[in-house]
């Protein structure tokens, strides 16, 4: 198995723009929304970061972390976002691999428990979260799975 590199966006600043790109292309949120995220991250405005997995110098997948991810409970906070693997390197524990840096990275800083929003089903419950409640996304007329990591 290849061997990928892992890493925040704190040890490597210069991907800033290629990142956001990265996530709009993927999420259709505004580049200008990520950036903001991503400046706020890295002149240590909030401690909720962005982490990436590359292949070389590609960015394979990646994931952030926000105070909401675009749901009713404002109290459920701070959540895990744009989860992303690249379709073609899938099923190699990418996510897996970032989810756990995430948990990890924010257990450090004493923030817990952290929050994701989802329509699936088996899979984060893998890395030790637990489908919590459903809640109304903003806009969506069908509620959505939110799973906790304590």
């Amino acid at each position: 198995m290849k061997a990928y590199t892992y890493l925040t966006l704190k040890e490597k600043p210069e991907l800033k723009d290629a990142a956001a790109t990265w996530f709009h292309s993927k999420w259709g949120v505004a580049k200008e929304a990520y950036l903001a995220c991503m400046e706020a991250y890295l002149h240590h405005k909030t401690a909720y970061g962005w982490y990436l997995c590359l292949d070389e110098e590609k960015i394979i997948g990646g994931l952030g972390v926000i105070e909401n991810d675009f749901h009713n409970r404002k109290d459920l906070t701070p959540n895990v976002c744009a989860v992303y693997t690249e379709e073609e390197y899938r099923c190699q524990g990418i996510a897996g691999h970032l989810l756990n840096m995430v948990v990890d990275d924010l257990k450090s800083k004493n923030i817990t428990p952290i929050y994701l929003l989802t329509d699936h089903t088996n899979f984060y419950e893998r890395y030790g979260w637990e489908f919590f409640c459903m809640v109304q996304g903003d806009g969506e007329p069908e509620m959505s799975r939110m799973y906790i990591h304590r």
